[in-house]
């Protein structure tokens, strides 16, 4: 049975037994009850125990996880949403503006997905086109004159390889929030909630500091487009996801990123209020420990962390 069948079944069972606790009171029900709740505990146990690299992949997938815009409400204060990049439109699948977190302001920006079937349209199922990371970028750059720190949430297949997407200049705009995060002045954390996939996903994560969620993934391309190339069958993903060290215990280990936020058993997705608290946790540390990093500091700091990547080292703030 699959990581995605046991939960599918754990779903089932939590419905028969929020179904059974709304019947009337007895000894077989209670009994029944009990059963059941040892059940789902024994499934969640060994769906999320001893995970494959796929099996992380379709848990970052996971529908019922929580969204940027979901984040942003259970973590930060007064958040007000700005639309636009001033050239062409304003981009759905990108979301941002000015939030606080234990009194301190910063700039919140991450993907958006959808959760119905329309949203997802109105969403481009995350996949942003030139006009979100223009967006993304304009919104940083306010946030270096306000001296603003910047948190990211990274939840996305990918920019959006459509005819249009390319005209209006992808690549481009991906290349220009690229270079503006290397020479920004303020602080700026990057959190991947779910799936982070080429340089959709970079162009949001050209960080200081990078975070993962314990069940999220952070790759080059898809392990479906990967298995296309590699062996021109993407029938092989699994076997791609094994071989590209996307998960984030792979990626802490080769020194790509630098924290793993745990999730709670049954995944961000069952728990999005626990995880939540966990995410604010590390991001609250974060501007705690980085106050005083502003100016050049910040920028020698990430210019540093980038130089490192692929040497197996562990970056150290204080090394600077």
């Amino acid at each position: 049975m699959s990581v995605k069948e046991k939960i599918d079944k754990i779903k089932n069972l939590e419905s028969s037994l929020n179904a059974m606790l709304s019947s009337s009171e007895g000894t077989d029900v209670i009994f029944n009850v009990k059963k059941i709740e040892l059940e789902i505990n024994e499934l969640r146990k060994d769906a999320l125990s001893n995970l494959t690299a796929w099996d992380k992949v379709l848990l970052a997938r996971d529908t019922n996880r929580p969204t940027t815009l979901e984040y942003i409400a259970m973590i930060f204060d007064d958040f007000i949403e700005l639309h636009g990049d001033r050239y062409f439109g304003d981009d759905a699948s990108i979301v941002g503006g000015i939030a606080s977190i234990g009194g301190i302001n910063v700039t919140v920006i991450g993907h958006q997905k959808g959760r119905t079937t329309e949203d997802n349209i109105k969403r481009n199922f995350g996949m942003p086109n030139p006009e979100g990371y223009r967006k993304a970028q304009r919104l940083m750059k306010q946030a270096e004159k306000f001296s603003r720190p910047i948190i990211t949430f990274v939840d996305t297949p990918g920019a959006f390889p459509g005819v249009g997407a390319e005209e209006r200049g992808q690549a481009s705009a991906i290349a220009s929030i690229l270079m503006e995060m290397s020479m920004l002045k303020v602080p700026i954390y990057a959190i991947v909630t779910g799936e982070g996939g080429s340089g959709g996903a970079l162009a949001l994560s050209f960080a200081n500091k990078v975070a993962m969620l314990e069940n999220s993934t952070y790759s080059i391309l898809s392990p479906e487009g990967f298995a296309t190339i590699l062996w021109k069958d993407s029938k092989r993903a699994a076997e791609a996801a094994e071989i590209m060290k996307l998960t984030a215990d792979d990626l802490y280990e080769l020194g790509v990123i630098e924290e793993i936020i745990k999730e709670p058993l049954g995944g961000a997705g069952e728990h999005k209020r626990v995880t939540a608290n966990e995410i604010k946790k590390s991001i609250e540390k974060f501007l705690q420990d980085n106050k005083n990093m502003h100016g050049r500091y910040a920028r020698q700091l990430r210019y540093g962390k980038f130089r490192k990547l692929g040497s197996f080292q562990r970056f150290n703030y204080r090394e600077l």
